[in-house]
C-alpha cells in the first residue's frame, strides 16, 4: 500500500533533508561546508551583490557565520573540491557530480533543445573558437577580457563581447571550465584536464541514463519528499529523462510512492530520508535557495508565494528588490528586503513584511538573525527602514524607537 503523509510530515522531511532542524556548529569549517553542499547536490551561483552573492548564503542559513574564504578555496583554489558548471542554473556541485552533467555538455555541442544557439555559435565561429583555446592552452587560464585586442567591438580578434561568447559556449560544451574567479566576480577559464583532479576528469561517461538516474538521486535525496516536477526541477532536466528516471528508480526502490495531503500530485520519498517530529530554526533563505527555488514547491509546502522581483520595475514590486523570506521553524513567517550599505557599515532592512504564519516570537527572532547576519558580513549595525508591516515590531527588536533607526551589534 502507498504511504499516505500529512503536509506538516512532508515538510518536516523536505527540512531535514535541507539541512535544517539540527544545531549550528560553534565553529562552521572546511568539513561543515562539505557536508553542506554534499546534502543539498548543488547550490546556485548568482552575482547579484546586494547583501552577499547567492552561493554564499545556503551555507550561512544552515551553518551560521563561516569564513567565506573557505568556501572559496573549496569552489576555485588550487585544489578544489567542487566543480562549476549548468546544473540547476549556474551552480556548483561536489566533483563526483561532474561526470553525471556531460551529456549536457554533448546537448550543448549538438545543439539539442535550449543549446541551440551554442552550438550555431560554434559551428559559425569555428576559427574563432580554435583561437580562443589556443590561448588557453597556451597561455593558461585566462578570463574572456584577456583576449581583448584593441578596442572594444573592432574588427581583428574580437571585441569583448564576442570573447565572452565564445568562452561561455567552450564552458558549457565542457572544453574549458572555471579555473578561479577574481575581481568583480569573473570567470577565469582553463582545460579541463589542468582543474579538474584526474579521478575525475579520467572518470568514464556515464550513458546519459544512468547519469540523470544519479541526478534525480542526488535531488530526491536532497528533498526527501518531492513530486516527479520537483524531482525534473532540481537539476532542470526534461520531462522525458525525468519521467523515465523517476519511473526507473521507484521501480527498484531507491523511491518509494506516497500520497501527500494537500498535494495534487503523487509524490516519492527519499528511503533514507529523516522524519523529524517537530523542526527549530531560524534562516534567512537567499530568493535562490534550494529550499524554495522551485516556486510551485516552495507554494505547496509553505503555503506562501515566493515571488522573485529583481527583474519586476520597481513600482510593480510588491516585497522589494532583494527579498529573503524569514524561516521560523517549520514555517516561512516573513519576508525582508535587505541592502548591504558596505560604506556606512549597516544592514539595511528596507521593507520587512509578516506572512500569515507569523506570530509574536516572529519579530525577535528576525532580529536576532539579522544581527547574525550583519556580523558575518561585516557590518556594525541593522538600519530597519519604516516599510512594511512588521518593520515596527523589527525595529523594536534591534533596538530602533525612532523611524529609520538603528542598533549597533
Amino acid at each position: 500500500m502507498v504511504e499516505i503523509l500529512s503536509a506538516h510530515e512532508a515538510r518536516r522531511i523536505a527540512l531535514a533533508a535541507q539541512g535544517f532542524g539540527r544545531p549550528r556548529p560553534a565553529q562552521p569549517g572546511k568539513r561543515h561546508l562539505l557536508s553542506t553542499i554534499e546534502a543539498l547536490g548543488v547550490v546556485q551561483i548568482d552575482s547579484v551583490n546586494v547583501v552577499s552573492r547567492s552561493h554564499y548564503l545556503p551555507f550561512f542559513s544552515r551553518l551560521g557565520p563561516y569564513d567565506r574564504a573557505v568556501l572559496e578555496d573549496l569552489a576555485w583554489g588550487r585544489k578544489p573540491a567542487l566543480a562549476e558548471y549548468w546544473a540547476h542554473e549556474a551552480s556548483l556541485t561536489p566533483l563526483a557530480t561532474h561526470p553525471l552533467l556531460r551529456w549536457r555538455m554533448q546537448d550543448a555541442r549538438d545543439g539539442a533543445g535550449v543549446w541551440k544557439n551554442v552550438a550555431s555559435f560554434l559551428r559559425s565561429h569555428a576559427d574563432f573558437i580554435d583561437e580562443a583555446l589556443r590561448a588557453v592552452d597556451q597561455r593558461g587560464p585566462l578570463a574572456a577580457s584577456d583576449l581583448e585586442l584593441g578596442a572594444k567591438g573592432a574588427g581583428g580578434w574580437w571585441g569583448w563581447s564576442e570573447g565572452k561568447r565564445a568562452m561561455e559556449c567552450l564552458f558549457w560544451t565542457g572544453r574549458l571550465t572555471t579555473a578561479t574567479r577574481r575581481g568583480a566576480f569573473e570567470r577565469v577559464y582553463d582545460l579541463p584536464e589542468r582543474v579538474l583532479p584526474k579521478a575525475i576528469h579520467e572518470t568514464p561517461t556515464p550513458e546519459r541514463g544512468e547519469a540523470c538516474r544519479g541526478l534525480l538521486k542526488i535531488a530526491a535525496r536532497a528533498m526527501g519528499v518531492a513530486t516527479e516536477r520537483d524531482l525534473r526541477d532540481y537539476f532542470r532536466l526534461n520531462l522525458a529523462d525525468a519521467r523515465e528516471g523517476v519511473a526507473a528508480l521507484a521501480a527498484e526502490g531507491a523511491l518509494l510512492p506516497v500520497n501527500v495531503k494537500g498535494w495534487d500530485q503523487p509524490a516519492y520519498l527519499w528511503p533514507e530520508a529523516r522524519r523529524p517530529r517537530a523542526i527549530k530554526t531560524a534562516a534567512l533563505l537567499s530568493p535562490f535557495d534550494n529550499l524554495i527555488w522551485f516556486r510551485e514547491r516552495a507554494e505547496r509546502l509553505f503555503d506562501v508565494r515566493v515571488r522573485l522581483e529583481i527583474y519586476t520595475p520597481a513600482h510593480k514590486r510588491i516585497h522589494g528588490y532583494y527579498v529573503l523570506p524569514f524561516l521560523q521553524n517549520e514555517q516561512i513567517t516573513a519576508r525582508v528586503d535587505l541592502k548591504a550599505d558596505r560604506k556606512t557599515g549597516r544592514l539595511l532592512v528596507l521593507a520587512a513584511h509578516a506572512e500569515r504564519h507569523a506570530d509574536t516570537e516572529t519579530p525577535g527572532a528576525l532580529a536576532a538573525e539579522l544581527a547574525l547576519m550583519a556580523r558575518w558580513l561585516g557590518l556594525r549595525a541593522v538600519e530597519v527602514r519604516s516599510v512594511g508591516d512588521l518593520a515596527p515590531a523589527v525595529g523594536l527588536a534591534v533596538g530602533s524607537h525612532a523611524e529609520g533607526g538603528s542598533t549597533g551589534l
